[in-house]
Order: C-alpha cells, then structure tokens, then sequence
C-alpha cells in the first residue's frame, strides 16, 4: 500500500510544459493551468483539476493527432488518474496514449516525457524490470531528468536493489528538495528499519507541505508508521488528520479501519472498509475485510470478500496488472498454497526480489509443508531491515517448524513487540505459537554454554583442591611436539540464503 501511496505523488512529477505553436501561451488560469502547474511543481494535482487536463489534452490531440507532446501528457495523466481511482482500465489509455507519442515525431522533449510515462506505468503494473528499463534510458540521455528518478527508486525498489533506489534517491533530492523527496526518504528510512528517521523525515515533509494533496500523503505517511510501530491509537489519529483534510482518501481509510480493528472496533472497521472499497476496489482491501470477517466467525461474508478478491485480481490483469505478489499470499492463506509458491516463484525469476516477495514465497514454501526450503528466503526479508512484524513472525513460525525453538521463540518474541496486532488472523496464531513453546526446551547452538548462575553472597565459597603432586617414580615421558587445541567447530548456518542474482 506503501507503494501504491507513493504513486500518487511521483506520477505527477512529470513536467507538463506547454506544446509549440498554438499551446506555447499558458493556459488561462483554472484547473487546467492549475494541473500543468502542480505537475512543474513536482506534487498531485487535485482529482478535479488533473480530470480536466485530461479532458483538455483529450480535445488537444483530436485537433492534432500529431503532438507527441500532447499525447505523452495525456497518457501519463491517465496513469495517475489509475491509481488515484483504482480503475485500472485506465492503464492501458496510458499506454495506448504514450505509444502514440513515442511514434509522433522527433520531439525530444514530448519524447522524454513519454518515457518516464512508461516507466510509470510499468511501476503501476508491477513490471518491475521495464520500469527499470525505461527509466535508465531516460536517465542516461538526460541525467537531470528528475522526473525519473522517482520511478527508478519504485522500481529498484520492486527488483530488491536496495543500492541503487538509494543512490536514484540522493540523485532526486539533490535535483528536487522539498516535500515529495522527503516522503521518498521518509519510505527508505522505513524500508531499512531506521523508525525513528522516518517519522521525523515525514513530520518535516508534513511541515513544508504546501497543497491539500502533499498534506494528505504526509498524514497518511505518518499514520502508516505509528501503525508499524505498533500504536493503533496514534494510528487513528494521523489517518483521522488525512481524511479532515481529503474525506474521500480511501488509503487513510482502510488504514483506520486496519487501526479500528486492532482496538476492538469492529464494526467501525467494517463500515471503515466498505467506505474505502468504492467501486472500482482495490483488491488489497478486500483481503483485509476478509480477514477480519474471519477472524470474527464471520465465515460466510469472508467468503464473499474473497470471491470480490479473485474477480478484481481476474480484472486488473486482464488490463496487463501483475498482482502475483498479492495473489500468491492469498492463495497461500487461504487457497492453495502450491499454486501459490507457483506463481511467487516465477516472480523471484523476473528479478522481483524485494522483501516482500521473499517473505511472500518463504510463507508459502512453509505452508505448503517444505519449511526448509522456506528458512533462507524468510530469512533474507528480515536480513533487509524492515523489521515488519509480519515478515519476522512467518520467520519464527518456520523456525519453530524446523525445531529451532530457541529462535522461533525469539521471532515470535520480537514480532509481537513490534506490533501485537499486525493481522487478525496471525498476530492470534503466532501469540499461541510463543505459548506452545513455553514447554519446549531451547536447543543451543554447538559449542555455545549457557551462561554461570550469579553467585550467591550467602554461600561461602568451596575451598579450592590442591593440585595433584607429580609422581617421582617415573619421569614423565616426552613431548612428541608442542600441544596444539583442537579447532573449534563452527555451528553450521543453514542452508544458503538465496542471492540476488539473475540465477536466483
């Protein structure tokens, strides 16, 4: 959702500059130059206004089917109005449009923005791999580009090159300080588990923030990091803060109903839910209505909810939408959990390796009964630093599995601390797993001795024994060569942790 969020505000840093000819005057002032100008800007127009720039470019490329420009604004427009709204019809516009502009003319410029509009939409669609693409193509012609580094880290980001989304990042807010570079920031500090930088790089971007859009995005931010810390009250009101300024932001309310939930609210969840699951839904949401249906006892409107889940899932790939993450942990909760390490294994195969595609896989690994195979990639997402109370239960969970219940327990420990409500149904799952383990003895690692008691003041101490004499009888035989200790042995570390490479 993070991810999704972050859409909203980097799909609009494409400029937007006025076309030659008869377009080379400024729009008159209203929504339309509003629109060009918060793109400039490098933050979201408003819905109303970015509506009438389509509308605008719409009449503008019927007059002249030949302005690369024209069409390469109006399909990147479409890719923001997407996923603002949801309905992923829109995409293939996008595309649609940006082709037509990429096979114009020779105009460099509407060029340029054409592709940074389909590193965008790839970014949108969840190909990863073409996203990067794209937006290497642009950068290495125009590296002052701003406009694409935006992209670049979103898709990085997608492929697990945390290396690279952090250098796109220092590029971009070199280019471009100011609120939308901090949310970025703010988004990496989270990724890398650094808690505290993140909300203070959200609370500065909060600060500056300028628009009614730039406010809710940072409020929203802020909301979905007191929900990882765990303080679903904290929560509520960063999330209640974004939708006094934008009562229809359906991320902030599916995250209050998320924070409504964990504070035994739920029938404000559930009516927080179906506000935020407006026609078209978003298929995230119906996951998580479902979830707490189930979690509830609600059997029968969970099933529901995830029989809407498939269908959308059906719909947006029909419009060229990769859900195979989203679709792969559904399955593997509740579906079929062979299907599923199907399809996340063919995503660890396109290169999208990034945290929550192995958490993803090694969940669904686990779940289908091969716990070993699942240990390295559960692993590698809590090795990336996130620290989500998710990833580091699943870990516990296949740890405890394998019957290494010292850190099983340890996972399931850290995990609960983190966020004792991070999923109706599992945070309940893995406080019973910690329970079970009371009684299982902790099985320490080879050559590793528990730590001495503290001694006791109160007993005096046993008085040393004398060392033995050495017999007199005899003389000792001779040394055959200086005494050499036996090599420690290393505890082995499991099986490999799989590496990002090309060959998985």
């Amino acid at each position: 959702m993070g991810v999704l969020a972050g859409a909203v505000l980097v799909t609009a840093a494409v400029v937007f500059g006025p076309e030659d000819g008869e377009e080379s005057v400024p729009p008159a002032p209203g929504p339309v130059s509003r629109a060009l100008r918060a793109a400039d800007l490098g933050y979201p127009a408003s819905l109303r206004d970015l509506e009438a720039l389509i509308e605008d470019r719409r009449e503008r490329v019927e007059r002249h089917p030949s302005d690369a420009r024209a069409w390469a604004v109006l399909g990147t427009a479409y890719v923001e109005w997407a996923g603002r709204s949801a309905d992923a019809s829109y995409y293939v516009r996008a595309e649609q449009a940006l082709k037509r502009s990429l096979r114009a003319g020779p105009d460099e410029k509407g060029s340029t923005t054409a592709q940074v509009g389909m590193a965008r939409l790839a970014d949108a669609r969840h190909d990863f791999g073409a996203a990067k693409k794209w937006g290497e193509e642009v950068r290495a012609r125009h590296p002052e580009e701003w406009a694409v580094y935006p992209a670049l880290v979103e898709a990085y980001d997608g492929l697990g090159d945390a290396a690279s989304s952090r250098a796109a990042l220092r590029r971009f807010a070199a280019l471009r300080p100011g609120v939308e570079a901090l949310l970025l920031t703010a988004r990496a500090h989270r990724n890398m588990g650094r808690a505290e930088d993140a909300v203070a790089s959200a609370r500065d971007a909060a600060d500056r923030a300028q628009t009614p859009e730039q406010k809710v995005e940072c409020l929203y931010l802020l909301g979905e990091l007191a929900w990882g810390r765990g303080e679903p009250q904290e929560a509520v009101a960063q999330y209640g803060a974004a939708l006094r300024v934008d009562r229809d932001h359906r991320p902030s309310l599916a995250g209050r109903a998320r924070a409504w939930a964990a504070l035994g609210r739920a029938d404000e969840a559930r009516r927080g839910y179906e506000a935020a699951l407006a026609d078209p839904p978003r298929p995230e949401y119906l996951l998580e209505l479902g979830e707490l249906y189930e979690s509830l006892g609600r059997h029968a409107e969970a099933r529901d909810q995830y029989e809407r889940l498939r269908t959308t899932l059906s719909r947006d790939q029909e419009q060229g939408v990769d859900h195979a993450l989203l679709r792969g942990r559904f399955e593997a909760a509740h579906g079929e959990p062979t299907a599923a390490v199907a399809l996340l294994t063919a995503e660890w195969a396109r290169s999208h390796r990034s945290a929550a595609v192995a958490d993803a896989l090694g969940w669904a690994l686990h779940l289908s009964g091969d716990s070993k195979a699942a240990l390295p990639y559960a692993q590698r997402a809590v090795a990336a630093g996130a620290q989500d109370a998710s990833y580091v239960s699943h870990l516990g969970a296949i740890e405890r599995a394998l019957k290494d219940y010292g850190a099983a327990r340890r996972h399931l420990t850290e995990s609960l601390r983190a966020n004792p409500h991070f999923s109706p149904l599992e945070a309940p799952a893995a406080r019973r797993a910690l329970d079970a383990l009371d009684d299982l003895p902790t099985v320490l690692p080879r050559g590793v001795l528990p730590a001495p008691a503290p001694a006791d003041e109160s007993v005096p101490p046993m008085p040393a024994r004398p060392a033995p004499r050495p017999a007199t009888s005899a003389p000792a035989p001779a040394a055959s060569g200086p005494a050499t200790p036996e090599p420690r042995r290393q505890a082995s570390a499991g099986p490999p942790v799989p590496r990002a490479t090309d060959g998985g």
